[in-house]
Formats: structure tokens, C-alpha cells, sequence
């Protein structure tokens, strides 16, 4: 049997909570809170409940901090984020306070069900609507790095300033280099100075570490 705590500061919203878990047979609510401290206090004083259903905004101690608090104090209890906050950064943060499983309130009940089976038997989940907006925000950062590099990697550079980048890489400096290609100091200087400029970096060290990445320089 899963003996859950249910914490919801809407007494309307928490009751039709309840009455959807109250339909599982495997399913028992033992205690309803307003905020993380009468959880606390369930949790202490009763002792059989396995699991907590917590919305994150309450009054007092909320979500978060009781995620903290439960998994300090009774890390064999299980907590599932039932919430209106769909923002990835609540997301990330519940997770990393050790939050067993993260749902949005316009989860289906089924869904919610699923979850708390899934908690019960040790694993973890994220709903479905977090989870696209995860897998958008990952094809938007792997996108935005793929046109990165290759703006880098089509960037104009001569065959002077290839050669003159491919030594500076091997660590000459201006003199040595300009010594080697018999040019002067002077225009080593200018052509350093413009590679830092087309590949959009601060300094040589900067200069070094880009054209290696993107494959300029060996």
C-alpha cells in the first residue's frame, strides 16, 4: 500500500486530488496539509506515510524547503512536485534538493498515477510537458553551438594569416615568426590582430583555443 501525505494550500484543489487518489485500490491518502510544516509534523509524529505529494507555493516551509528537509530527515519518503510552475529552473532545482518526480497540475490523472507508481518503486519522473519543453531547450542549445561552429569554420582567412595562426599556435612570437616568413614585426602584429578579431575571441590564448577546436590549426 503507498500511504501518501497530500500538501495543497487550495482546500478545493486538494480534495479533488484526493478524490482521484481515493479511486486506486493501492492508493491511501493518511494525511492533508496546508504547508511543509504540518507535513513535517505527519511525517514525525504518524510515521506510516510513504510518500508526499507537495505543491511548491505555500505558506511557511514551501516546496522546495521541504523537499530539503524530507530528504535530510527522511530520505526513505518519496516526494512528487505537484505544481502550476512549469519553468525548467523550479525543474532543475527540485531535482537537485533529491525530488523523486515533477508534474504540472494539468497533468492528466493517469499520468499522475503512473508517476507514483514509478516513485514507489525507486525510479524518478518528469511529466510530458516538461519533458518537451527539456527536449526543445536541448535542440535550441545543440542548434545555436552547431551554427556557432561553423560560422567559425567558414570564417575568411588567407593563407598568410593561415600560416601565421598555425605558428602562433606552436607558441613563436611575433619576432620569431616574422623572422620566418621575412616579414616585419610589425605586420605579424596586424595579422595576429586581425585573426583575433575574425574569429571573434579576446586575446591569443583565446586565438589558440578556438582555432584548435574548430580544426584551423593541428
Amino acid at each position: 500500500m503507498i500511504k501518501i501525505i497530500l500538501a495543497e494550500d487550495h482546500l478545493v484543489v486538494r480534495n479533488g486530488i484526493k478524490l482521484l487518489l481515493d479511486t486506486q485500490e493501492d492508493l491511501e491518502v493518511v494525511g492533508e496539509a496546508n504547508n511543509g510544516e504540518e507535513v513535517m509534523r505527519l511525517v514525525e509524529e504518524g510515521g506510516e506515510a510513504n510518500l508526499v505529494i507537495t505543491d511548491l507555493t505555500m505558506e511557511g516551509i514551501g516546496g522546495m524547503e521541504l523537499i530539503k528537509r524530507l530528504k535530510e530527515n527522511h530520505p526513505d519518503v518519496k516526494v512528487i512536485i505537484l505544481s502550476m510552475l512549469a519553468e525548467i529552473e523550479y525543474l532543475i532545482e527540485a531535482f537537485d534538493l533529491g525530488v523523486d518526480g515533477y508534474l504540472v497540475k494539468n497533468s492528466a490523472y493517469e499520468e499522475l498515477s503512473f508517476a507514483i507508481q514509478q516513485v514507489s518503486k525507486g525510479g524518478t519522473y518528469i511529466c510530458a510537458e516538461l519533458t518537451m519543453t527539456l527536449l526543445d531547450k536541448i535542440r535550441s542549445t545543440v542548434a545555436l553551438e552547431e551554427s556557432a561552429a561553423e560560422a567559425l569554420i567558414n570564417v575568411d582567412i588567407s593563407d598568410r594569416e593561415h600560416e601565421i595562426l598555425q605558428l602562433i599556435g606552436e607558441g613563436f612570437t611575433n619576432m620569431e615568426i616574422a623572422d620566418k616568413l621575412f616579414l616585419s614585426k610589425r605586420t605579424v602584429e596586424g595579422h595576429r590582430q586581425n585573426l583575433i578579431d575574425k574569429l571573434g575571441v579576446k586575446n591569443s590564448a583565446a586565438l589558440i583555443k578556438t582555432a584548435v577546436k574548430n580544426g584551423l590549426i593541428i
